[in-house]
């Protein structure tokens, strides 16, 4: 097992044991735990952990190794059903421009770097990646019993996330003047089909739904070093995380999805600047 397995291994672990002081949600009599009492993470620790992976990475000295076991074990559960879960897309904006601008194999590290900081953030908030398609990753988080902690804890994930880039990765970029690396990220919950393709245990698993469409359209359209979120996703909440987002409006040329549980055009909500 590669070291960096080994690390992303270590924070799966640390997660199965967070406890959370709960209350009773007012409007569903769910139990929700308070943002209070969510575990802190270091992110100190973790940005100069992320540097000190880029650093050597980008002197030949570490190699970047991604896991997608975890969510494929997860999904085989719920093969040929349907199931709520939270979808996050992360996208690297300006992958193009540098592909004109840096060497080969230093590009092809920056994106190793940065899927596999984005996935350790995932698996840190309890997700599972589900796959990387290009230079994005698309996540999963299972919200069968509890969607207010869950979908907490999904944004708190893409804040995170960001941050990580900013104070993470850049600053070792910058050393080697190479750009300033962006993202979008959209985050949306809904009902999602499992499908394998293939009668074999091992054939790959993948995720179908409109939810899954919803997420894919809100973060194409959403600005660099920013997150968009559903109306699903701002409803539940906790007012704290609530209150750092702000409703964003689209034309009908570029939004025109429906909101399933309104029947009205789905709101969207994007994190204040």
């Amino acid at each position: 097992m590669t070291t960096e397995n080994k690390e992303l291994d270590k924070i799966k672990s640390q997660n199965l044991n967070k406890s959370r002081s709960p209350f009773i949600s007012m409007n569903t009599g769910e139990k929700r735990g308070k943002l209070e009492s969510e575990v802190i993470y270091d992110t100190d620790t973790q940005i100069k952990q992320t540097q000190n992976r880029i650093w050597k990475a980008l002197k030949r000295r570490y190699q970047y190794d991604s896991n997608l076991e975890p969510g494929q074990n997860f999904l085989k559960n719920y093969v040929n059903s349907k199931i709520p879960l939270v979808i996050l897309y992360v996208d690297l904006v300006g992958s193009t421009n540098l592909s004109m601008t840096i060497p080969v194999d230093k590009l092809v590290t920056i994106i190793r770097a940065f899927t596999y900081e984005m996935s350790a953030a995932v698996y840190r908030y309890e997700g599972f990646v589900l796959k990387y398609v290009g230079d994005a990753v698309i996540a999963f988080f299972p919200s069968l019993s509890n969607k207010y902690v869950v979908c907490d804890r999904a944004v708190r994930c893409g804040i995170s996330m960001l941050t990580i880039i900013k104070n993470g990765l850049n600053p070792i970029l910058n050393q080697y003047d190479y750009p300033d690396l962006s993202a979008k990220i959209g985050i949306d919950e809904g009902e999602n089909i499992i499908v394998q393709y293939g009668q074999d245990e091992t054939s790959p698993l993948d995720i179908i739904s409109y939810c899954m469409s919803v997420s894919a359209k809100m973060t194409s359209l959403t600005k660099s070093n920013n997150i968009t979120i559903g109306d699903d996703v701002y409803v539940r909440l906790h007012p704290e995380l609530r209150q750092k987002f702000v409703r964003v409006n689209y034309s009908a040329r570029e939004w025109n999805y429906v909101s399933k549980r309104t029947g009205e055009l789905y709101k969207l909500y994007t994190l204040r600047q």
